[in-house]
């Protein structure tokens, strides 16, 4: 049940104040939630927000504190959830801030469109998309996600509504700025043609890290899709042994006879939800050693051509809903970072750290990233990108990351904001060098912190 007071508020639930938390479930806080429905009911909602200020919020895939906010207010922004125009000759859609990348598939898909970029899940948020600047396999040659976005509508602190194009201040500042320039209403975004609703995709293992290096170096260009699970378990001379997928978008010629009459068709397989409560411990060293021995062991040593759903290439974690409950109630922590190309050492001396450790991480993957993105706090620069998934339980993990933090800032590399729930200011500082910029313009638009999370207190942000 819920109610409107008003025909300008926005929607509270009947327990408005709610336990908020990222995607690892790790810390946390009680905020109002309140869910705008119309951009009126938005521009109410800044306005009320109180002292602690507020933030925007979509399906809450950020694994961290990025979308809380502690005695303040949060914007549950999928409440605005329309499509509100499809070019499909331009290939261009506008669309609300809270639609998302699932719901865009639904519908663009069967014209011969495609997201220009998506993570590893497809429920994300338009307006989240653009606040982390998400990432996808396709980096090395597409970019980042607000690259393919030729405006936006944003409202700001002082209640005005503003429209953003790239290449100024203010896109820049969004593309990336976790919400804290404003509250994302909608956005114009050029779209990926595609004949088919699947891909062509090539396996093949790699027997160590210098050996994944080498195939992605040499060969990365010839494909548009590209990412390889990487055995952070593994010791001696199997030190970052893997398995590497690539693909593209499966040509209408390649469909046997039966699949192209229905080539567009989406479809995504779904298992039964991972159970409310598990085990704790159930990933440990030994259950994620056996998978990983499993899971290389299984994978062909060289396959061409396997025609796979988009689904099952894009985002197999989907496909069993609320799986970050494997973890445990304690939950688990996302740490990614990228280090530039010409510090291979500094991934070599990493890996090695993090497999000497054991964590027990069967969720790790690297990439190549192409050119880094305009916008000031976007994740994303020329090089090599390594997320990997850690029980939140593991004994000393705070100092642990700290140390690889250390490591990755002096190989003037960075960490992802929107994966992060721990990291220390003054490292955040030397990694982000616009960051004091970032600042500047947030305090010109919004001196009074409208715009606030619980990342951006920690952070001083």
């Amino acid at each position: 049940m819920s109610e409107t007071s008003a025909p300008g508020s926005a929607e509270l639930l009947d327990d408005p104040f709610r336990s908020v938390t990222g995607w690892g479930r790790t810390a946390p806080t009680t905020a109002l939630v309140v869910r705008p429905r119309t951009y009126e009911q938005a521009a109410a909602a800044v306005r009320g927000c109180g002292a602690r200020g507020g933030i925007a919020r979509g399906l809450g895939r950020a694994y961290g504190d990025a979308a809380q906010n502690a005695g303040g207010a949060v914007l549950d922004m999928t409440g605005l959830d329309r499509i509100r125009s499809v070019d499909a000759d331009a290939g261009v859609v506008v669309c609300d801030a809270g639609v998302s990348l699932h719901r865009l598939m639904e519908v663009l898909l069967p014209l011969g469109w495609f997201v220009p970029v998506t993570p590893g899940t497809r429920y994300v948020t338009v307006g989240g998309a653009i606040g982390a600047d998400i990432h996808g396999k396709n980096h090395h040659g597409s970019g980042g996600f607000s690259r393919h976005v030729t405006s936006l509508e944003l409202l700001g602190a002082d209640g005005e509504v503003r429209t953003v194009l790239p290449g100024t201040d203010l896109f820049d500042a969004t593309a990336g700025g976790m919400g804290l320039t404003g509250v994302i209403l909608s956005a114009t975004v050029r779209l990926l043609p595609v004949e088919t609703s699947l891909m062509s995709v090539d396996t093949e293992r790699a027997a160590d890290l210098d050996d994944l290096m080498d195939r992605l170096t040499g060969t990365d260009h010839l494909y548009r899709y590209s990412v390889a699970w990487i055995d952070l378990l593994a010791k001696g001379r199997a030190l970052g042994r893997s398995v590497l997928t690539r693909g593209d978008h499966a040509p209408l010629d390649v469909l046997p006879p039966r699949a192209r009459r229905h080539p567009l068709v989406f479809r995504p397989s779904q298992l039964p939800a991972a159970p409310a409560f598990v085990p704790e411990g159930l990933l440990g060293r030994r259950s994620v050693g056996l998978f990983n021995e499993l899971w290389f062991r299984r994978a062909p040593r060289s396959r061409v051509g396997e025609l796979q759903r988009i689904s099952t290439f894009f985002h197999p974690l989907d496909g069993v809903p609320h799986w970050n409950r494997i973890y445990g109630r304690s939950g688990f922590v996302q740490y990614q970072f990228v280090v530039p190309y010409g510090q291979e050492e500094a991934l070599r001396r990493i890996v090695g750290r993090i497999s000497r450790r054991g964590c027990p991480s069967f969720l790790a993957v690297l990439k190549r990233f192409g050119e880094g993105d305009p916008g000031w706090l976007s994740f994303p620069v020329a090089g090599w990108t390594l997320a990997l998934d850690i029980p939140a339980r593991m004994p000393r993990l705070g100092p642990f990351l700290d140390e690889l933090d250390e490591e990755v800032a002096g190989a003037a590399g960075r960490i992802y904001l929107a994966k992060d729930s721990r990291v220390r200011p003054a490292v955040l500082a030397a990694m982000y060098p616009r960051l004091d910029r970032f600042r500047a313009l947030r305090a010109e638009l919004d001196p009074r912190g409208v715009f606030t999370s619980d990342l951006s207190r920690r952070l001083g942000l």
